[in-house]
């Protein structure tokens, strides 16, 4: 297997891991301090933004890409 074909796959598995560990820690962190419906979506809301904005920077810049026609 090609190293860059590897490193890219093990980005998306180890980073996809690492953002789901970040998720049930948040939804813990929520069960624990009772935050109730309105608490927990508020801590995702806040704490998981950044796993949001991880996720959406290859999608627009893939989007940007293909409006502009920029090859790959």
């Amino acid at each position: 297997m090609d190293p860059e074909v590897f490193e890219k796959w093990m980005m998306i598995v180890l980073v996809g891991g690492l953002m789901a560990f970040m998720a049930f820690i948040i939804w813990d962190l929520a069960k624990k301090s009772k935050a109730g419906r309105l608490g927990t979506a508020i801590l995702f809301l806040g704490l998981g933004l950044c796993l949001f904005a991880f996720l959406a920077k290859p999608i627009i810049g893939y989007v940007i890409e293909v409006t502009q026609g920029i090859p790959h």
